[in-house]
């Protein structure tokens, strides 16, 4: 999880200055200035998608029809990787957010049936002959929570984030290719 927040933190950080530096290139429709600057290779994942569209636009052929939706496919291309790139271990969070509370339920049972088992070996069903084995069952279940729940609400929280995320590379990869078409004088149609 902290991988992650340390990965998200400097993507946001990247695509930020990006977009500042990009966004006013852009701003003035030079194309072509945009499609020559270096922006160096900390671009976050904004600055990777709409590099791929400059790159697309670089080497796109005459026809202006082509052109935007070759321009289109590369950003959407890379809009897929990038997002797929952001959920890199959300899987895992979710598995154990999803199965630590049942590692506690068999934690449960196993305790509830060794004070069975304690309270048939002794003959007497006593507080003290079953006491253990549930306070056995109830540590486990303890601790299937204490796992369970800061893994649930890490997930929740990243996958938010990243969700919003996937939501600026879209309307930035539309205002680009916006931008593309207007330069080549042809006509684009955004994508969902």
């Amino acid at each position: 999880m902290a991988e992650r927040i340390i990965v998200f933190r400097k993507t946001r950080k990247d695509s930020r200055n990006f977009a500042a530096k990009m966004g006013a290139i852009l701003a003035k429709g030079d194309l072509q200035q945009a499609a020559n600057t270096n922006m160096g290779k900390d671009v976050g994942h904004l600055g990777r998608v709409i590099g791929s569209g400059l790159t697309a636009y670089r080497i796109s052929p005459s026809d202006k029809e082509v052109a935007v939706e070759s321009v289109a496919r590369a950003l959407e291309r890379q809009a897929q990787r990038e997002v797929q790139s952001l959920k890199r271990g959300l899987g895992i969070l979710a598995t154990v957010g999803s199965t630590a509370p049942f590692v506690g339920l068999l934690g449960t049972t196993m305790g509830i049936v060794t004070a069975f088992q304690l309270m048939a070996a002794s003959g007497a069903g006593g507080l003290g002959t079953i006491s253990a084995g549930i306070a056995e069952a109830l540590i486990t279940t303890a601790f299937g929570l204490l796992v369970a729940i800061p893994a649930v609400m890490a997930y929740n929280f990243l996958s938010g984030w990243v969700d919003a995320r996937s939501v600026d590379i879209s309307e930035s990869s539309n205002e680009f290719l916006d931008v593309v078409a207007r330069h080549l004088g042809g006509s684009h149609t955004p994508q969902a």
